[in-house]
């Protein structure tokens, strides 16, 4: 956004608006009190309408005593510093972070703390890499032209500043890929509904909700969840074709029964978030010998095949947490991730 001519309205544009649009994952520091903090606290009030203002002025603050510091070793900016513009530049940074979050699956609470609701476009994978190379071929592309140096200095004498037609390009870019996955969710999810699903061998039901999440890097793979009456599943989507067989159904699972271990499980502090959280939770339960019961939740959504990896990690691992409750009820540990095997 700087590049692409913001940073000619006032020095320091390009600082304030990349330190803008990183500052709400600060909210990462709240591992520090414990990972069962830290995932309560994530994507939380530094992601909200309410929290944007007072992030950016954060950062413009830093950005003030930055340039006093400099100012004092003679370094003066090129261009006046417009301390107004500034902070709306802060602002901008700041809601993009907050859309960017809102694309992929896991959600943001922007309406905090008026309303604690999770909203998401499901359009984008959390880290997708054809969005990113966009922004790295925007960032890089200068370096790409054989005649960058003349061009740079083609650039300055129009009072222009090099990158920006590549900026615009790799932005452009980035609108079009949102459109592009937007179009291929709304169809796919479309199918999905349209469509019914054995739960016996002679009984079909209708769904009550479906989702469906993207993979990186395929544009026309989606993991699909299918929740009917008695059953929730995933089901591997290709919205190229748009057509849904539900004998597919990779893993379709019964409702669990509740029991007076699982509610206790689920009223933890670990599992009142969880379930705030999940789109389409399902919790199983590992007996112990002494009687106790790890429960493990993890939401549907985030459920790939065993092959599918994850920062290198199965999708089984990912964003799945465990609460640990003996048999009289009483909860002996929260974990969030991977568990140790006892």
């Amino acid at each position: 956004m700087g590049r692409a001519g913001l940073n000619r309205t006032t020095a320091l544009a390009t600082l304030t608006l990349a330190l803008s649009a990183e500052a709400p994952d600060i909210d990462v520091f709240m591992n520090l009190f414990g990972k069962v903090t830290g995932f309560a606290h994530h994507r939380g009030y530094t992601h909200t309408l309410v929290g944007a203002p007072l992030m950016a002025a954060a950062v413009v603050g830093f950005v003030w005593l930055l340039h006093r510091w400099r100012l004092k070793r003679g370094h003066e900016p090129p261009q006046p510093v417009r301390w107004r513009v500034l902070y709306g530049l802060a602002l901008l940074g700041s809601f993009s972070h907050i859309l960017l979050d809102f694309t992929n699956n896991y959600g943001v609470r922007p309406f905090m703390p008026f309303s604690y609701r999770w909203f998401s476009w499901d359009i984008i994978f959390i880290f997708e890499p054809v969005l990113f190379a966009f922004l790295v071929l925007g960032l890089l592309g200068p370096f790409f032209t054989r005649l960058i140096s003349q061009e740079i200095g083609e650039e300055r004498r129009r009072g222009m500043l090099p990158g920006r037609a590549a900026a615009i390009a790799a932005l452009v870019l980035v609108s079009l890929l949102w459109w592009f996955r937007d179009y291929q969710h709304r169809r796919i999810v479309a199918a999905m509904q349209a469509a019914v699903y054995p739960v016996t061998q002679d009984e079909t039901e209708p769904p009550v909700r479906v989702g469906a999440y993207p993979y990186p890097w395929d544009p026309f793979a989606w993991s699909g969840v299918v929740e009917t009456p008695r059953f929730v599943g995933n089901l591997p989507m290709n919205s190229f074709f748009a057509a849904v067989d539900p004998q597919e159904l990779g893993t379709y699972r019964p409702r669990p029964e509740e029991t007076p271990l699982s509610l206790a499980a689920k009223k933890s502090r670990l599992g009142r978030v969880y379930l705030d959280w999940a789109r389409f939770p399902y919790v199983e339960a590992e007996q112990q010998n002494d009687g106790s019961v790890w429960f493990k939740f993890r939401d549907l959504r985030f459920v790939y095949p065993p092959t599918f990896r994850f920062f290198g990690r199965r999708s089984d691992d990912v964003l799945v947490v465990w609460v640990h409750v003996s048999k009289d009820g009483q909860v002996l540990e929260e974990v969030v991730g991977r568990r140790e095997a006892d």
